[in-house]
This record gives C-alpha cells, sequence and structure tokens, in this order.
C-alpha cells in the first residue's frame, strides 16, 4: 500500500520532484525495471544538477541493466541534469544503497536486499562509489559494569537534561513530534542524500511507524527549558515476522509480529539525532546508555542498526562501547552524464 502510493497522484513528493519510470521486456516478460527521480529540494540545498536512481531490479544480463541506465541517464541528461547516483528514493526517508556485503545477513524491517550481481551490473554501466553505509549488530561487553549508563546520567545531570515522558504512543506523537522534525532536520542537514522535511513528509513516517513504535523502545532528552536536544527512537525487530509469510499480510505474520513486539528478540535502531549544540557535551553517552540499559533489562539478543554513513565520526564513535559487530555494507554510486 506505501509502496503503491509512491507511484501516482498520492505521492507526497509530486510537488518537489520529476520522475520517470522503465520496465525491461523480452519476448513479452519483464526482465527488469528502474526509476529516475530528479530531486529538485536537494539539487536546490546542494546547488547540484543531480538525477538519482532507485527501485533497480534486473535479471543477471549486461545488456538489460545497459539499457534501463541510459533510458534514466538520457531522460535526465534532457531536463538538464549532469550526474545520477544511487540508489536512492525520493528522500532518506526510503530505502537507500546497494547491499555489497552481508548477503547472508537478515535485512532490517526499513531496508531491502538485492542480489550479488548488481553490484557488477551498476559498476558495468560505468558508475563508481560515492559513499558507504554500514550496519552493525550492538551487544552487551561481556564483563559489562554499567559504566556507560553511569557516565550518561552524570552528563545528564551536568547539563540539566532530562527524559521526556508520555503515556502511550498517541500522547508521545502529540508531545514531541514537532521538536523531533525540528531536530532531524537540524542534525541530518549535512548528511549525504537528506531533504528538508515537509508537513506530508512528517505525516508519512507517523503513519509508518505509530503501529510499531514502542514506548520501551524510544528515549526523548530535554533541556531544562523543555527543548528536545536529543532522541533515539528504536523499533521492535520484526523482519522474522514479515519474511516468513514472504511479506505477505496473512493472519500468521499479524500474529508473530503482535508476538515480536510484546517481546522482540532484536530491537531496530530507527531514528536517531542529536542536537549539533550538544555533540561535544558527551549526549551521545546518555543515549548509548539507554540502549545499553535496553538490552539488559528486556533481555533483548541485540541491537541491529540502520545505514550509518562510514565517515559520520560520531556516529560511529558512538557505537564502540558496544559489543560491534559490522555484518552489512551498502553503496550509492555516482556518474558524470555530461
Amino acid at each position: 500500500m506505501d509502496e503503491r502510493n509512491l507511484f501516482g497522484s498520492k505521492n507526497i513528493y509530486n510537488d518537489c520532484c520529476d520522475a520517470v519510470y522503465f520496465n525491461a521486456y523480452r519476448d513479452g516478460r519483464v526482465v527488469g525495471r528502474i526509476m529516475g527521480v530528479i530531486q529538485k529540494a536537494c539539487n536546490e540545498k546542494n546547488r547540484e544538477r543531480r538525477v538519482r536512481f532507485g527501485r533497480f531490479d534486473s535479471i543477471d544480463d549486461q545488456d538489460v541493466a545497459d539499457a534501463l541506465f541510459k533510458a534514466v541517464e538520457s531522460w535526465a541528461v534532457a531536463k538538464g541534469m549532469d550526474t545520477a547516483h544511487g540508489p536512492l528514493g525520493f528522500s532518506d526517508l526510503e530505502r537507500e544503497g546497494l547491499l555489497i556485503e552481508g548477503f547472508d545477513q537478515p535485512c532490517t524491517f526499513e531496508e531491502q536486499y538485492n542480489a550479488p550481481y548488481y553490484q557488477k551490473l551498476i559498476e558495468a554501466c560505468g558508475y563508481t562509489k560515492e559513499v558507504d553505509w554500514n550496519e552493525s549488530q550492538l551487544r552487551v561487553p561481556a564483563g559489562y559494569d554499567g559504566s556507560i549508563e553511569k557516565l550518561g546520567e552524570l552528563v545528564m545531570k551536568r547539563y540539566k537534561l532530562r527524559r521526556g515522558p508520555a503515556r502511550d504512543v498517541s500522547d508521545f506523537i502529540d508531545r514531541y513530534a514537532d521538536g523531533l522534525f525540528e531536530l532531524l532536520d537540524k542534525s541530518y542537514d549535512k548528511l549525504y542524500g537528506t531533504v528538508p522535511f515537509t508537513d506530508a513528509m512528517k505525516k508519512q513516517i507517523i503513519d509508518a511507524f505509530r503501529f510499531i513504535v514502542d514506548l520501551r523502545f524510544v528515549a526523548v532528552v530535554l533541556d531544562e527549558n523543555d527543548k528536545m536536544v536529543a532522541f533515539g527512537v528504536c523499533f521492535p525487530g520484526i523482519s522474522d515476522a514479515v519474511r516468513r509469510s514472504g511479506g505477505r499480510i496473512t493472519p500468521g505474520m499479524l500474529l508473530r509480529i503482535l508476538k515480536a513486539k510484546r517481546k522482540p528478540r532484536v530491537i531496530d535502531l530507527g531514528l536517531v539525532g542529536v542536537d549539533p549544540d550538544y555533540m561535544s557535551m558527551g549526549i551521545g553517552a546518555a543515549f548509548a546508555g539507554a540502549v545499553m540499559k535496553m538490552l539488559r533489562e528486556d533481555g533483548i539478543e541485540y541491537a541491529e542498526t540502520n545505514l550509518n554513513l562510514e565517515d559520520n565520526t560520531a556516529i560511529q564513535s558512538l557505537w564502540n562501547c558496544f559489543d560491534r559487530k559490522v555484518n552489512k555494507r551498502r553503496r550509492a554510486y555516482v556518474k558524470k552524464l555530461v
């Protein structure tokens, strides 16, 4: 349902994007597809003329991949673009990056899988690495003595910070949604592929995640004036529940999701934001301590990060206090067109 809404009049990005869609056919059978997106808000912010490619799927045939990429590139050049990059969606809220390592690892619910040969097809079309993301499993270190949680509490006390309360998910959204998106815009502004949040994008996030948000795995940090300075939104891992039914909504899948929500084995680290003004004050320790506490007290086997840019030193260093295993890597490619 969410996917269908992106391909028609209900697409929330129609006002800031131009898009084109191509299918490849052989003997009357679909053998590949690709999407091209000109994200005008992102191009304006970065003063670029780029087209994004996304939703690329193909059989293992270079002729098919060549035809698909040529179609998007020709369309983009006719529109005045000079560079192509991806895989990316309309915004960074969608699945992005090509899986290049960790094919034996399960993806989180928020990510996608692709076959290993996709890398060969894309690189043969003239694309080279632009950025990589890595993903990690985080566990409580052996012999952990609670020091991270203690450090987090000291930071909270020193800067007169406190955790924001909420009665339930609806109360959490009513209290903190505006501040959360404001902080997201501020903390993600310089990251790769990000675009400013519109009201429609905010509503989409709220509608998409309302069902799986669990207040046990949410942390909001407020200053003495009740201004949000950091947040972390984690989700009970439901990818196993979805995968076992092939992605189809069945009574069994819904029961498995409810069970995973009630007593999750894994939590996914969804959205994390820290006010840049607080980055040098050790506020990350408060979030790391909160995650460590979740893992210890709720019987979680591990936390799974989603995509972290490899050159985002702040987030990469934050995970070093955990028993960390980098288990997947994704890549965004780039190609000059003119």
